[in-house]
């Protein structure tokens, strides 16, 4: 089974963000970077069923140059191979990392393609299933485990309220998974000696897939203001008004 996890590098979470000269991303010159958190639960899952039925696991991760140190660090865990879609385009938009991504994929035709639920940085929530689409793969999203059975797999989804559903799909399939629906592995010794070896193969995605078609036109800081609001009453009626506000307004009861 040949299963594709999409991964990509994000700011670290302790980062200090300040937005660059342009007004459109974020100042990068002296962050740090990871793997973005919802796909490291993809690639454990990627790993996890290559376990139980054999195959290969490949990494799929678009970005700058910087970006093969998260890509180095997928195949220590245990990725076998990977693809690098080279891009400066920090903030394409679904669509079009969805048919960039596909582009780069049509020699591989993989049986399982996993992506996170969405990225830490931009929170779109929308590649992993646009890219089913441009594939025509069958999807599935909130997936919590993966079995093989005869003629595709079983998955298990989370729903609301504690409630799950188990579902068969047929193969082709992608899934986007659940964070914290397994624990973590880290790198070992041996694995990042090996991650030094194996291949990853380079695609410029001038060449891969079609242009953006949205486009960040300001990023900026949430306006802070300040203001006082006295009740009226006596202690009782202006102690009723203030839980009513810190229910209903603020939302912190």
């Amino acid at each position: 089974m040949k299963i594709v996890v999409a991964i990509k590098q994000v700011p670290a979470r302790d980062s200090l963000l300040k937005v660059d000269a342009s007004g459109t991303w974020i100042d990068d010159v002296d962050l740090s970077w990871e793997i973005n958190e919802p796909d490291a639960y993809a690639l454990e899952a990627g790993l996890q069923l290559r376990e139980a039925s054999a195959g290969e696991v490949v990494v799929l991760c678009s970005g700058p140059d910087r970006a093969t140190q998260t890509i180095r660090e997928a195949l220590a865990k245990g990725a076998d191979r990977a693809i690098h879609i080279r891009s400066d385009e920090t903030a394409a938009d679904p669509l079009a990392l969805a048919h960039t991504m596909a582009k780069a994929l049509e020699s591989e035709k993989p049986d399982v393609i996993l992506t996170g639920l969405q990225s830490d940085d931009l929170g779109y929530g929308q590649t992993g299933v646009i890219l089913a689409e441009v594939m025509g793969y069958a999807h599935a999203t909130l997936v919590m485990s993966i079995e093989t059975v005869a003629g595709g797999i079983r998955i298990k989804r989370e729903l609301e309220d504690g409630w799950f559903q188990h579902v068969e799909l047929p193969l082709p399939a992608l899934l986007t998974i659940q964070s914290g629906a397994a624990k973590l592995r880290y790198a070992t010794l041996m694995g990042i000696k090996k991650a030094k070896s194996k291949e990853i193969r380079q695609v410029e995605a001038g060449t891969a897939g079609s242009a953006p078609s949205v486009r960040l036109e300001r990023i900026y800081l949430p306006q802070k203001s300040k203001r006082s609001q006295i009740f009226e009453g006596t202690p009782q009626e202006a102690a009723a008004k203030l839980v009513d506000k810190l229910r209903f307004e603020a939302r912190v009861l």
